[in-house]
Parts: structure tokens; sequence; C-alpha cells
């Protein structure tokens, strides 16, 4: 029998209190502002990146490391955030990632030179690689089955504002106030995100949690440092040998060998910190290696993107963000309406539909020039806006929900982990072979001036005949 007194009492507590019916959409408005100001940080850093590298006088491959030192660790301390939260708590995890994040955006402020930048990059990541997974598996116990996919879809609108904003919102403090301050404006998102947290999340940790896997850890941590380095430094200026250098031989060498422990460890282990048989999960592991794959194109593109259309186009910061706006509102709009969708005929159909428009999108890319018509530049960030949003929210939706209640956590962590991973390979591809095309082609303008390359004499010759041709005289009058 219903107790009248205890429905009074729950409806005289505050709306954010845990007692109260609204609790979940306050604790879901408290992620959305984190995952905002996270997304945020990557896209509004895109289009300040050629601007950073005048400034330091530096060059693309190591100027690319700003967004590889962040993505990196970003995935690193992926693995880390289930289990610190089940130990310590999710709302404090929240906060001290909350915490670390808005310090890094503070100190990346005040770098001097390119070193310092990356290494404070570095600490920003670490608490950026927490907030995704662990607000994503807090609002997925909050929420029941039936609303987690419209829950999804409000992530979405988040997540596809600030992809939105932030080019142009990058843009525009790089042109007036400088670089630096497209740091500065993640302070006050990451303030007020840690009041909301403190004021409104009520605290929540397992009861048992087994030891921490450092070994683990240790291994797929090495694994992905190393790989990362010798796809990032394969074409660098320093060098020389290329992908055949000692040192490239040697990344690739330590990253199978890590990746053969890390396997090993995770399957004989009592307690590892990922749980491979996840994997095995039919969504869960197709999710995952979908997520991937449109993380090295969602990251490796809008890493290119912005150099192109600064360095070969001649936009300014701002123009080259602006380009972008159409990109996140129409995500945005897409993303609530695949939440809904993912609830009543279930998610498989939009992500296909995803997929086939994210193909068109990369297709059309294919087409720019060095002087493109604007519907070139404007069709394929549109369509990826609708692709992303209808791919993004199914993916999340199909994977997570088909885990047990218990696995959520590291179900949301390791869906994290397959994204950034992707995103940090796809800025390091992208940037490997972006620096080996312009290496390419500073040799064959190289050819054009040297008057001993076969290039030059083509083209001299060529010049000779059609001068001699209209001035009425022949070669050999000369």
């Amino acid at each position: 029998m219903n107790n009248p007194f205890r429905s009074m009492a729950v409806e005289r507590v505050p709306s954010f209190h845990h007692e109260h019916q609204s609790y979940r959409w306050w604790v879901l408005g408290n992620v959305l502002i984190t995952t905002f100001m996270a997304v945020l940080e990557s896209t509004v850093v895109n289009t300040a990146l050629p601007s950073m590298q005048n400034s330091f006088g530096t060059s693309l491959d190591i100027i690319e490391w700003v967004l590889t030192a962040f993505n990196l660790v970003f995935a690193v301390v992926l693995p880390l955030s289930g289990w610190l939260a089940d130990k310590i708590g999710y709302k404090r995890t929240f906060f001290l990632s909350l915490m670390l994040f808005t310090l890094g955006s503070f100190a990346c402020s005040f770098a001097w030179n390119e070193e310092v930048l990356i290494f404070f990059r570095v600490i920003q990541g670490i608490g950026g690689g927490m907030i995704q997974p662990v607000g994503m598996a807090i609002v997925t116990r909050e929420f029941p089955p039936q609303q987690r996919g419209m829950a999804m879809g409000f992530y979405g609108i988040a997540a596809a504002a600030s992809i939105s904003i932030g080019p142009s919102l990058g843009g525009y403090l790089t042109d007036t106030f400088g670089w630096s301050s497209v740091f500065l404006i993640n302070v006050p998102f990451g303030i007020l995100g840690m009041v909301a947290t403190v004021l409104i999340q009520r605290e929540y940790k397992k009861a048992d949690v087994g030891p921490f896997d450092f070994w683990g850890f240790s291994a797929i941590a090495v694994f992905l440092v190393s790989l990362l380095l010798a796809l990032a430094d394969g074409n660098a200026g320093w060098n020389n040998g290329g992908w055949t250098s000692p040192f490239i031989l040697t990344c690739f060498t330590i990253a199978a060998v890590s990746l053969l422990c890390f396997f090993v460890i995770e399957l004989t282990t009592e307690h590892p910190i990922i749980d491979l048989k996840l994997f095995t999960e039919w969504n869960f592991g197709m999710s995952s290696l979908m997520l991937f794959m449109i993380g090295i194109l969602l990251m490796g593109s809008t890493f290119v993107m912005p150099l192109y259309l600064q360095g070969t186009l001649g936009y300014t910061a701002l123009q080259s963000g602006l380009l972008f706006l159409p990109l996140g509102l129409i995500q945005g709009i897409a993303s609530p309406i695949t939440g809904i969708l993912s609830d009543k005929i279930g998610p498989k159909i939009p992500a296909t539909v995803g997929v086939l428009v994210l193909v068109v999108s990369f297709g059309l890319n294919t087409l720019m020039t060095s002087e493109p018509p604007f519907w070139l530049l404007m069709l394929p960030i549109c369509l990826r806006g609708v692709g992303f949003g209808l791919l993004f929210i199914s993916l999340q939706s199909v994977s997570i929900t088909s885990l047990p209640r218990e696995k959520m956590a590291q179900g949301s962590g390791m869906i994290a982990l397959t994204r950034q991973i992707g995103a940090s390979f796809g800025v390091a591809v992208f940037g490997s072979i972006l620096t080996q095309r312009n290496t390419f082609h500073t040799a064959m303008l190289g050819e054009g001036v040297d008057s001993s390359s076969e290039a030059f004499r083509t083209v001299t010759g060529q010049l000779q005949n059609t001068i001699f041709g209209d001035g009425g005289q022949s070669s050999g009058a000369a």
C-alpha cells in the first residue's frame, strides 16, 4: 500500500535531491555541461593549430602532438576510469577528473613553447579521459532502460553543440584574442561543472571491487604510446630513415610485444582492467569496431580540414570555424530524433543509414581541389552532421543496453576507449600522410627550379617554343 505521507515528503525536497522524481534530469544536465566542455576542447583547438604553429615557429609534425598527446593520454586513462569510479565513487571520480581538466586547460593558456604546451595537454588529457566514460555510466545508471535512448539523445545534443560551436568559437577567439584563449574558455565551464557535481550528484560506488590490474594497464599503455609514436613520427622531419628507421621499427616491435602481453594478462588474470570477454557479445563488439573506425575518420578529417582551409584556400581561423557550424547544428537535431527512434524501432536501422551517409560524405571530400566550389565544401559537412547524429547515439545505445547492469560502467569506458584510440590513430595517420605529401610536393617544386632536372628542361623548352612561335621566329634563329 502506498504511503501518501512518504510521497508528500519526497515532493517537498529540492528538485535536484536524489529522492525527487526529476533528480535524474538534473544529473543529466550536470553531465551535459561537462560533456560540452570536453568535446568543445578538441574542436576549438583544431582551428587554432595553424596559429600555434606560426606562433612557435615549429613544423607540422611537431604541432600535431598538441592533438596527439591529448588523445593519447585520453585513451590511456580510459581503462582506469571504470575501476577508479567503482573504487572511490562515481561522484568523487567525476569531480577529480573535472578539476584536472580545468587546471590543465588553465595551464595550457600560459605555455611559452610547444614542449610546455604538449606537457600541459597531457595533464588536461588525464582529466578529460575520465569525464566522458564516468559521466555516461552515471547517466546510464540513473535512467531506466525505456528512457536511456532519449537520455543518450540529449547527451548527443551536448556533443553536437560543442562540435558546432567549437570551430567557429575557436576561430573567433584565435583571431581576436590569440590561441591561448581557446584553453581559457574551458575554465568557467569546468568551475560550473564542479559546483554542479557537488550540489547535485549522490555518491555511488561498488561494495566489492577487485585489485587494480597494474600489469594489464601497463601493457595497454605501452602499446598505445609506442604505436602512436611510430605512426606520428614515420615521416617526421627529424626521422631521416622514414618507416624503416631503427626508432620506428623498435616502436612497432614494442607495440606488438606489449599487445600480445596485454591479451595474455587480461585472459588469465582474475580481475582484468578490460574484460575482453565483453567483445564476444556481438552488438558490443561490432559497435566498438565501428566506433573505432569512425573515430579515425572524424578526428583525422577535422585535423586536416582547418589546415586545408587556412593553408590552401586562405581562410582565416574564424572563416574556417564557421564552415563547420552546420555540422553540429544538424547533428544536434538528428541526435534526439535518433534516440527516440532507437527506443521505438531499435538502433540498427538508424546506424546503417548513418554509415551510408558518412560514406557519401567522405567520398565527396576526394573531389576537393585548390579552388573548390563552395557547395563542395558545405555538402560533405552537412551530410556528416546527419551521419554522426544517426550513428553515434545508435551505436552507444545498442552497445551498452546489451550488457548486464553491473558491466555497464566498464562497457561505457571501453566504448569511449575504442573511439578515442581511433581518434588518436586518425590524427597520427592523417598527419603522417599529410607530412609525406608535403615532402613529395616540395621535392617536385624543387625539381622545377633545378636547371639540371628533367622537369626544368621540359618546362623551359615549352616556354622557348611558345616565345619563338609568338614572336614569329624559329628556334634556330635564336
